[in-house]
C-alpha cells in the first residue's frame, strides 16, 4: 500500500493502481450508478489526447522539461491505447464539473510518466498538477473532450445509419410492385405502393444523416486553453498557437479554438443541437418501428400485410406466438433518447453564471444516446428490416376494397355521387367497383381500368386516364 496526504487528510492505495488520491476520494463519493467513463466509448481517450497536446506545446515553448515532457506523452499513448482502463473508476455522475475525472487522467498519467523515469510510481518527477495539467483547468480540458468525444461518437453513429440506409434503399426496391392500402389516421385511405411508404422512410433517414453529420461538425470548435473562467489564466505566450495543431495531429480531428472562451465555458447550447439531431432520429425511427408492428400484426387477427423476421419464442404460454421484439427494442432505445435530450435540455439551461457544471449528467446522457442508437440500428437493420417480406395477396386484397376507391368516382361525377357509391359499397359490404357498375356509373370493363389500385399510385397516368375518361363520359373529343 502506498500513502498519499492531501488537505483532507491521508489515504491508501493499492500499490497496483495508478491513480491517486483525488480520484480515490471521488471513487468513494460518487459509487451511485454502476457506470464509469470507459463505458463512454473516446471519452477517456479525448481527455489523454488533449494531455499529450498540451505535453506536446509546452515542450515546445520551453516551459515542460523534455523528459517529462516525453514521459507524459508515453503514459498518455498508453491510455490512449486502452491499456490503462481499470484506472478510471470513477462514477459517470459525479459533482465539481468533471473536475474528479481530469484529476483522474491526471494522476494516472503522472504515475505512469514519473515510472517511465524512475521505475516506480509516486510524483517525484512528474506531478498530475504542476506538469500533466500544465496549461489547463478542468474547465477547459473537459468540455474541449466533450466535444471531440461527440464528433467521434456522432461518426460511428453515422456508419450505423448507413447499414439501415442501403436495407432501406434495397426494400424500397424490391417492394416497388407491390400495391397495398394506404392509411391516415388510421383509416382506410386510397393506394400506394410498399415501396413508396419505404422511400418514405428512406428519405427520412438519408434527412437524419445529414442532420447527424451537421451536428458533427459543429463540435469542432474547442474552449481548450480557456483555463478556468476564459482568461487563459496560467496558459503560456504562444499556448494556443502550439496546442491546436498538436491536438489535431493526435487525433486526426480538424479541431478550431472557440471564438470565444466565455461563451465557450458558459453556454452548452451545442450539446442540445447534437441532442436534438438525435431525438430527431431517434422520433422517426421509433415511428418506423411501430409502422411495422402494425403492419405485421395478427397474423390472422391484425392487418398482416408484411412479415418480420422470427428472432425468438414471443409468449411463455401461447405456443407459436412470435412478437416483434426488433421494433420493439427500437421503440424502446428511442424513448430513452427522447428521454436523455430533456435531461441535456435541462442541464445545459441550468449553467449559471461563468461555467456549465452540469457536464458530468450531460455526458452521461449524451453518449448514452449515441451508444444505444449505434448499437440497436444494425440489429433492427439485420434481424427486422433486411428479412422484411411482403404479403403480396393480402395488400392487394385490401386495396381492392377499400371504400376510398371512390374517389375516383367524384373525380368523374363529383363528390356527391362519390360519396353516394362509398355509402353503398360499405352498406351493402360490396367493393367500390361492384357498387359503381351497379349504379350504372361505369361499364364492368371501364370499373376494372379505373378502379385498379396500382393505377392510383401512378400520379400521372391515374391523372391522364381519368381525364380520358371524364371527356369520354361529358361526350368531349
Amino acid at each position: 500500500m502506498r500513502k498519499e496526504i492531501d488537505s483532507l487528510g491521508e489515504l491508501f492505495l493499492r500499490d497496483e493502481v495508478y491513480y491517486g488520491i483525488q480520484t480515490e476520494r471521488a471513487r468513494q463519493n460518487f459509487d451511485i450508478s454502476g457506470q464509469t467513463h470507459n463505458d463512454i466509448p473516446k471519452y477517456i481517450w479525448s481527455v489523454a489526447a488533449i494531455k499529450k497536446a498540451a505535453a506536446m506545446a509546452n515542450m515546445s515553448l520551453g516551459v515542460l522539461d523534455e523528459k517529462v515532457g516525453i514521459a507524459i506523452c508515453e503514459a498518455a499513448d498508453e491510455v490512449m491505447e486502452g491499456k490503462m482502463e481499470a484506472q478510471f473508476p470513477i462514477d459517470v455522475f459525479q459533482g465539481g464539473g468533471g473536475t474528479s475525472t481530469n484529476m483522474n487522467v491526471n494522476e494516472v498519467i503522472a504515475n505512469r510518466a514519473n515510472e517511465i523515469l524512475t521505475g516506480e510510481k509516486g510524483y517525484d518527477r512528474v506531478h498530475p498538477n504542476t506538469h500533466v495539467n500544465l496549461g489547463q483547468s478542468t474547465n477547459d480540458v473537459i468540455p474541449a473532450a466533450m466535444k471531440i468525444t461527440a464528433y467521434l461518437n456522432l461518426h460511428d453513429l453515422l456508419k450505423s445509419m448507413k447499414i439501415l440506409e442501403d436495407a432501406l434503399a434495397k426494400k424500397t426496391s424490391e417492394f416497388k410492385d407491390i400495391v397495398k392500402l394506404g392509411r391516415t389516421c388510421i383509416q382506410d385511405a386510397v393506394p400506394l405502393t410498399m415501396g413508396q411508404e419505404f422511400s418514405g422512410y428512406l428519405t427520412f433517414l438519408r434527412r437524419q444523416i445529414k442532420k447527424i453529420k451537421s451536428a458533427a461538425e459543429g463540435c469542432l470548435e474547442l474552449p481548450l486553453g480557456a483555463t478556468a473562467v476564459g482568461t487563459e489564466l496560467s496558459t503560456f505566450p504562444g499556448y494556443l498557437e502550439k496546442v491546436y495543431p498538436c491536438l489535431r495531429e493526435i487525433t486526426g480531428i480538424n479541431v478550431v479554438k472557440e471564438e470565444n472562451f466565455f461563451d465557450g465555458l458558459q453556454n452548452g447550447d451545442v450539446y442540445i443541437d447534437v441532442s436534438s439531431a438525435l431525438k430527431s432520429l431517434a422520433t422517426g425511427l421509433s415511428k418506423m418501428a411501430t409502422d411495422f408492428r402494425i403492419l405485421s400484426s395478427g397474423p390472422r387477427a391484425g392487418f398482416n400485410e408484411m412479415e418480420l423476421p422470427a428472432v425468438q419464442p414471443g409468449s411463455s404460454i401461447m405456443p407459436g406466438k412470435i412478437n416483434p421484439v426488433m421494433p420493439e427494442l427500437i421503440n424502446q432505445v428511442c424513448y430513452q433518447v427522447c428521454g436523455n435530450d430533456l435531461t441535456i435540455s435541462m442541464a445545459v439551461e441550468g449553467g449559471e453564471l461563468d461555467l456549465n457544471v452540469w457536464e458530468p449528467v450531460i455526458i452521461k446522457s449524451l453518449f448514452e444516446s449515441c451508444r444505444l442508437l449505434t448499437k440497436a440500428i444494425p440489429l433492427f437493420t439485420e434481424k427486422c428490416v433486411l428479412g422484411i417480406t411482403a404479403n403480396k395477396e393480402v395488400c392487394r386484397k385490401y386495396a381492392e376494397s377499400s371504400v376510398a376507391l371512390s374517389t375516383v368516382i367524384a373525380s368523374l361525377y363529383g363528390y356527391k355521387t362519390g360519396s353516394a357509391v362509398a355509402k353503398k359499397a360499405y352498406q351493402e359490404n360490396i367493393g367500390i367497383k361492384e357498387a359503381a357498375v351497379q349504379m350504372g356509373l361505369l361499364s364492368l370493363q371501364e370499373a376494372e381500368k379505373l378502379l385498379d389500385p396500382a393505377l392510383l399510385t401512378d400520379a400521372r397516368r391515374c391523372a391522364e386516364t381519368i381525364d380520358k375518361a371524364a371527356k369520354s363520359i361529358n361526350g368531349i373529343k
